[in-house]
């Protein structure tokens, strides 16, 4: 600017480093921003045109633009030509300014920013902004700024527009004040009787007045000019954070001048914008709300309002945005508070069910609304003497009625929890009134009074179960939150002081409540889980053992009574809880349990031997509590499983066992099994102590295998599982942390095991649904849910067997091959087995899927013949799963190329395994596979496309490679799909029906996949470190890809780390893989094998990890002896284009990117497996939309009135 003050504050030179302009100043924040607004106030008393070339450029540089407004430019421009020079001059480098910029100093900035507008009004209100020259030319530059195509102009202008108009209402506001108050005195003193009346005060009055009116006119029209050329604009502006800055100044003018702008002439604007598609905007108009429907003054300026968007706004208690929705639910709470009719019955009940929502903040707002709305004390007077006459403690009686028949209507019984927590933080006093609960379940029936009915009963124990839980537990049910939070102090002394209350309450209630209940079993089950609340050392510091008494009593005989798996495993665990070794309770009641068990065990015997003289439900009924027992306790001393051995081997001899006993046996011993592994890993076992176990574990699997033949399925259903879940216990994992003498102790599976756990998985979880609702139309579709959770268990069990190296891995391929037929009930169970297969051993799992590739087509030659239609839909769904199979690959080739490159040869020689009986000029039985096996030739790397070619030429005769009939298309479109991408042109294919081959994937002229991964420049010195090794060793670029696969030999495949634990799946301590070796794999030699078939190829390591070095080095050899020299240039100018390839800019055509933080993610093997074959117009607008926007242009939006901001 050229002169010796600038924005207020003395310039310095260059060493002090002291800010010299107005943005500068408020950006650091150092200075008071009323003593910068007075330095400014003073410089434009001395200049006002140097002052306000400073505001100029403050609003100027606050846009983040680099240019300057210059005094000439100021006295000759016009705004127009000031903005549009101002625009030539912005950094075009960035699309950051000062109002988006992160960090905390710009936060700050935008308040100090806020905070300069407001001061300097304020400080001005009563001289400079009236001199029609300082507000005149900000809201010219303001308004000219607010039309501009650049988003920062726009942006900065209307924020401080909006904060200009603010501190304008304000100003208006006090002088509406001023005007009254001057009004008031006129008034008083010409009221007054001539001769005590002051002429002259008459005088200055009016005067007064009238200038308070001329000022109020100038301040109504400078927000006129606002109100009309910036925010009737910009209320609509395609970015969001503007229409957002509007609407929340819109409701602070409506909240601090309600006489002036809460009407239906400003309320429309927030009322059309609650249709917005930006939640951020919807947000500001429901909180701009809330400000006005929280004073009920101004409700009646609000009905209409009301009347006509009420609708809109209880549809947003169901927003997509979960803010919002909160919001929403919040705002129509207070419209409730000020006016009861507001809302309909529907209105109501459309937020009643939100407080079953799974996301907490919605369903707490929605449990205030609820407790607003129902369980609001109306006549507390009336409620109190009703409890009085009743000799109720509390007057809530009505109030917990009237939840209980809320949580009835609602139909939602299984989610008690979720109501609560939805209530607890607004109606706890309710909620925490154990007593009242109590004695409405109590209380005998009155004449005259309705009781509560038996499902009221049922639903009201289980509501207080769930506030027992709630108050003890202190934290939301499953589902709702993030995990467990760090309690404060308060909560909690709150938490302890509730569990006392509740303890001190339920001691002494719960005997009672079990002894009226303790015929109904969901009614017990529910009363059994409180005592797991309990703190336990109030019975002896209470001195209660009397009470304690009386609740064993009770569950006694409940167990006696009942043979309800819920009600016993409830008894079983209020045992357990009781029995704990840290309260002095613990001998009483192991007393109390001992005795229980010694008659149960008792009589058990005794039933054994007389279980075919008619007496099995005793035997059925005594072993279900036993099992019950044995799941939380251990009852080894007791030698059931002796007992339960004899009765298995009893029904397996004779083949008449009830299922029910047979099911209850097996489980009854596994639970004995494990009790004793336990005992064994907590102490140092004996030799003996080992083989006794081993001895009763073998003797049980044996057991559990005959079962397997079993005619009932829950008997031959519990036993898989139990084997699956033994199996796992007892594996090579078992030694694993330092176990090493639990050695005696692993068992692993034979061929036979094995075999028919297969069997029986293909059986009974790769059914058909009709198949399974053959067994009764009256199945309904719970039933069928149910039964395809049990079949998904049992297919996860056996799963986990393969992926942690207990059943062999071939034996996924029947697993495998069913991928795409029961997508929608397996899929995600397949696709994590594959996934962690692979992660084990690459090349192993490869071949899997080819096996299982392999069955499909054998399936499908018996069914149709040599002769296939390979347009059938069935030649089609096995090339869709070969298909699925080559994008779970990944797009890292490097990783895969070895395993891809086996896959390729086990497909070649199932191709060509069997010669057509007709003769060598018909093809190959199984030649058809070929068009299946190129469904995986664009994972290849150009390198092994022309091994593969090599590979595949070895089976080929010269009169194959010259045919072009269609029953050879599959070997022709196999051959392409090796050479494109290489340096050999394509075969041509002249027939007519060459078009069936368009599943080849590969396209000529992409770049290989493994080009499009930048691993950094780490990555890139890795690479030329391998290309060096590569030329030194004078070979083909094909061996090397990285320094660690300098050679075969030492390639990554070789390593012992590449077996990896898999970690989404967790099982038990025992079962961990974390330590477990490379266990010999024991193989039968086949005698019919030939050297080099898949059963060699499959246990022969060494075979199996340098096929691909086996291949290259025959075709080295093979081009040494036609031109050795001719082959390494060739060699060395691969290795270099390999080079070039892996610097080259990535390329990401076939992949959805949902981020840029999932570049990284697509390059798993797996986990991106089912978007890779989206079509490329999305994929590059998704690409487009990670370039960097520096005006927004790609937020341009149309609202519904058709409005446009174009943008640079």
């Amino acid at each position: 600017i050229g002169r010796g003050k600038a924005n207020g504050v003395a310039q310095h030179n260059g060493d002090g480093g002291d800010p010299v302009t107005l943005f500068e100043v408020v950006k650091l924040g150092k200075s008071a921003m009323q003593s910068v607004v007075d330095e400014w106030i003073e410089s434009y008393k001395q200049d006002r045109d140097l002052a306000l070339l400073d505001l100029i450029n403050f609003f100027i540089q606050c846009s983040g633009c680099k240019g300057t407004v210059r005094i000439e430019m100021f006295r000759n421009m016009q705004n127009a030509e000031i903005i549009r020079k101002m625009t030539e001059e912005f950094d075009e480098d960035s699309g950051d300014y000062p109002l988006t910029m992160p960090g905390p100093m710009w936060k700050k900035f935008r308040y100090n920013f806020c905070e300069f507008i407001s001061v300097l009004i304020r400080q001005c209100q009563y001289s400079i902004i009236y001199d029609e020259y300082m507000m005149d030319t900000v809201i010219s530059l303001l308004t000219g700024l607010s039309d501009s195509q650049v988003r920062a102009f726009r942006h900065t202008s209307t924020l401080a527009a909006m904060k200009l108009m603010t501190a304008l209402v304000n100003v208006a506001l006090n002088l509406s004040i001023h005007q009254d108050n001057t009004q008031r005195q006129y008034e008083a003193e010409r009221n007054k009787i001539a001769g005590k009346r002051a002429n002259e005060k008459l005088e200055l009055l009016l005067q007064k007045r009238k200038e308070l009116q001329e000022n109020q006119d100038e301040i109504e029209n400078m927000m006129n000019s606002i109100f009309k050329g910036i925010f009737v604009h910009r209320y609509r502006d395609a970015i969001a954070e503007i229409r957002a800055i509007c609407i929340e100044e819109i409701g602070v003018w409506m909240k601090m001048y309600s006489d002036a702008f809460l009407n239906d002439s400003y309320l429309k604007y927030v009322g059309w914008t609650l249709h917005d598609r930006q939640g951020e905007v919807r947000l500001k108009c429901l909180k701009a709300l809330q400000n006005l429907y929280t004073n009920r003054e101004l409700f009646p300026k609000l009905e209409l309002f009301t009347n006509r968007f009420k609708d809109r706004i209880v549809s947003m208690t169901l927003d997509k945005e979960y803010d919002v929705a909160v919001e929403a639910i919040r705002l129509v709470t207070l419209i409730l508070q000020g006016s009861e009719d507001a809302l309909s019955n529907e209105d109501c009940e459309n937020v009643y069910h939100l407080v079953y929502s799974a996301h907490r903040p919605v369903a707490v707002a929605a449990g205030e609304f609820l407790h607003r709305k129902l369980f609001s004390r109306h006549d507390p007077q009336a409620e109190e003497a009703l409890a009085k006459r009743r000799g109720r403690s509390s007057p809530n009686g009505n109030l917990i009625r009237m939840l209980v028949l809320f949580f009835l209507e609602s139909e939602l019984h299984e989610h008690a929890a979720y109501l609560v927590d939805s209530l607890w933080e607004s109606s706890q006093e309710l909620l925490k009134d154990w007593e009242c609960m109590t004695e409405l379940l109590l209380e005998e029936p009155v004449q005259g009074e309705e009781m509560l009915s038996d499902r009221q009963e049922s639903a009201l124990i289980e509501l207080t179960v769930c506030t027992i839980r709630q108050a003890a537990e202190a934290h939301p049910p499953v589902g709702r939150g993030t995990g467990k939070r760090v309690l404060t102090a308060k909560e909690r002394k709150t938490q302890i002081d509730d569990k006392n209350k509740l303890t001190e309450h339920f001691i002494m209630a719960l005997p009672m409540l079990l002894s009226k209940y303790q015929a109904d079993s969901e009614k017990v089950a529910n009363l059994l889980q409180i005592p797991q609340f309990f703190d336990l050392d109030v019975y002896s510091a209470g001195r209660m053992e009397k009470h304690l008494d009386g609740l064993l009593k009770q569950i006694r005989l409940v167990v006696e009574k009942h043979i309800e798996t819920d009600v016993l495993e409830a008894c079983s665990k209020t045992y357990s809880i009781l029995c704990s070794e840290e309260y002095t309770i613990m001998n009483r009641v192991d007393i109390a349990r001992s005795q229980l068990i010694d008659e149960m065990t008792d009589r058990f015997c005794v039933c054994v031997w007389s279980l075919y003289d008619d007496d099995i439900y005793n035997v059925l009924s005594t072993l279900k509590r036993l099992t019950a027992f044995h799941n939380a306790h251990d009852l080894t001393r007791w030698d059931l499983f002796g007992n339960c051995y004899r009765l298995l081997k009893a029904g397996i001899e004779q083949g008449s066992m009830p299922e029910q006993i047979a099911v209850q046996a097996l489980q009854c011993s596994h639970y004995s099994i494990l009790w004793q592994l336990v005992k064994i890993t907590e102490g140092v076992p004996s030799k003996d102590d080992l083989v006794a176990l081993r001895r009763v574990v073998k003797s049980f699997l044996a057991v559990c295998q005959q079962c397997l033949s079993n005619v009932n399925t829950p008997v031959k259903e519990q036993a898989f599982m139990l084997l699956c879940d033994l199996l796992m216990i007892f594996s090579h994992q078992l030694i694993s942390g330092g176990r090493e003498g639990l050695q005696p102790l692993v068992f692993n599976p034979d061929g036979t095991l094995q075999n028919e756990l297969l069997n029986f998985v293909l059986d009974h979880v790769f059914i058909d649904q009709d198949d399974e609702s053959q067994k009764g139309d009256e199945e309904d579709e719970a039933n069928k849910i149910e039964a395809l959770h049990k079949r998904r268990n049992l297919l996860a069990a056996f799963c986990k067997l393969i992926i942690y190296d207990i059943v062999d891995m071939p034996a996924a391929a029947d697993i495998f091959k069913h991928y795409m037929k029961y997508y929608n009930d397996y899929g995600d169970i397949i696709k994590e087995t594959l996934s962690k297969t692979r992660q084990t051993d690459k090349i192993l799992c490869a071949k899997t899927l080819i096996l299982s590739l392999q069955q499909l087509f054998n399936e499908l030659l018996q069914d149709q013949g040599p002769n296939l239609d390979r347009t059938s839909s069935h030649v089609s769904g096995i090339k869709e799963l070969a298909r699925r199979f080559a994008l779970t690959f990944g797009l890292d080739q490097i990783k895969t190329r070895e395993a891809v490159a086996t896959l390729h040869k086990d497909g070649i020689e199932f191709a060509f395994k069997f010669q057509n009986p007709r003769g060598p000029e018909f093809p190959p039985l199984n030649l058809a596979f070929l068009e299946v096996l190129s469904e995986f030739s664009s994972k290849l790397i150009r390198q092994d496309k022309k091994t593969v070619h090599s590979y595949l030429e070895k089976f080929m005769s010269e009169s194959m490679s010259e045919r072009r009939e269609d029953v050879w298309l599959p070997l022709i479109s196999y051959r392409n799909s090796l050479l494109t991408g290489g340096d050999e042109d394509h075969m041509s294919v002249t027939s007519g029906s060459s078009s069936k081959t368009g599943s080849v994937r590969s396209k000529k002229g992409r770049p290989p996949l493994h080009k499009k991964r930048i691993e950094g420049e780490q990555a890139r010195s890795r690479g030329k470190t391998a290309v060096s090794a590569c030329r030194r060793r004078d070979s083909s670029p094909f061996l090397c890809s990285f320094p660690e696969e300098s050679s075969v030999e030492g390639s990554w495949m070789m390593r012992n780390d590449t077996l990896q634990t898999p970690g989404a799946l967790q099982t038990p301590q025992l079962t961990s893989t974390v330590l477990r070796e490379n266990r010999p794999a024991e193989h039968m030699p086949d005698p019919d094998s030939e050297p080099g078939s898949e059963n060699d190829y499959v246990h022969n390591p060494q075979m199996q990890m340098s096929w691909l070095g086996q291949q290259k080095m025959e075709e080295v050899n093979r081009k040494d002896r036609t031109g050795m020299n001719y082959i390494k240039s060739r060699s060395n100018q691969g290795v270099r284009r390999g080079l070039m390839e892996d610097d080259a800019e990535p390329i990401f055509e076939d992949v959805m990117m949902s981020s840029r933080g999932q570049l990284e993610d697509m390059n798993e093997e797996f986990e991106d497996t089912m978007v890779i074959d989206l079509p490329p117009s999305r994929n590059r607008r998704e690409r487009a939309e990670l370039r960097p926007d520096f005006f927004d242009s790609a937020a341009m939006i149309e609202d519904e009135s058709g409005f446009t901001m174009p943008m640079f």
